[in-house]
């Protein structure tokens, strides 16, 4: 796909990963909304690409809805959608004080897989009216899987199934997207130098580092920017989680 003058959506678009990709997809010509449940982030983001800013809980089905339809208004119907929304919280099963709390769980779940859910459903159904290319193409959707998805680490239970969960979610939604010419793809990025990882002390940086084979350095996340680009660019890749990870295998800690 083409992304000149497309109307493309990134969640999770204040900061990291998201800014990132919100970026390249403006410095390629597509119209960005960033939504992000930080607004005042958000609006700074899109301030200086040119493109439209809005607080938005990516799991409230009404909040979402809404917030397409501004973006909508703006730009037009979605042609990309990019999910970068999620948290990360480090919790066990059963910790020192007992038994994780059920809305612990439920709360990493309800952003990172609901909320990915929630921006695919709705802006399928704007890509569905999209005039398609001559691939028979009206959109793309790009996800954020993690490595954690296949070697989570002890106290990462609820994120890594909620990562799990979108990883699994690629290939049926593909296929089924197939019929209205839209394709689905994920990311699952490794260590990548994020504010929650840039936040950390040195001597923690430092032996994260130390973990990856080849680069021994985070990922920039114009990197991961760039592979969004080649996946929307390149219409043969669908229904495939790709890793973006320098060779890393997590250890159990």
């Amino acid at each position: 796909m083409n992304i000149k003058d497309v109307a493309a959506i990134v969640t999770g678009g204040a900061s990291g990963l998201g800014a990132a990709t919100a970026r390249a997809l403006a410095a390629g010509g597509a119209k960005v909304t960033v939504l992000d449940r930080d607004g005042d982030g958000a609006a700074t983001i899109a301030n200086g690409i040119g493109g439209l800013g809005l607080q938005c809980d990516v799991a409230d089905a009404q909040a979402v809805e809404a917030a397409l339809g501004e973006a909508r208004t703006e730009h037009g119907p979605c042609g990309i959608l990019v999910n970068c929304a999620g948290i990360a919280p480090a919790k066990r099963i059963l910790g020192r004080e007992g038994p994780m709390k059920l809305e612990d769980f439920e709360a990493v779940i309800r952003v990172n897989l609901i909320g990915t859910f929630n921006l695919m459903r709705l802006a399928a159904a704007e890509m569905a009216d999209h005039a398609p290319n001559e691939d028979g193409e009206r959109g793309v959707i790009v996800n954020t899987a993690s490595i954690a998805a296949y070697e989570g680490q002890v106290g990462q239970a609820a994120y890594a199934a909620s990562k799990g969960g979108i990883a699994a979610l690629t290939l049926p939604a593909a296929r089924e997207f197939a019929s209205i010419g839209v394709r689905v793809l994920a990311i699952a990025p490794g260590l990548f130098g994020t504010p929650l990882l840039l936040n950390m002390p040195g001597e923690v940086q430092d032996s994260l580092a130390a973990t990856l084979p080849f680069p021994k350095r985070f990922g920039k996340p114009e990197e991961f920017a760039s592979l969004v680009l080649h996946m929307i660019g390149n219409p043969v890749m669908n229904g495939e989680v790709v890793r973006l990870d320098s060779a890393l295998r997590m250890q159990p800690r």
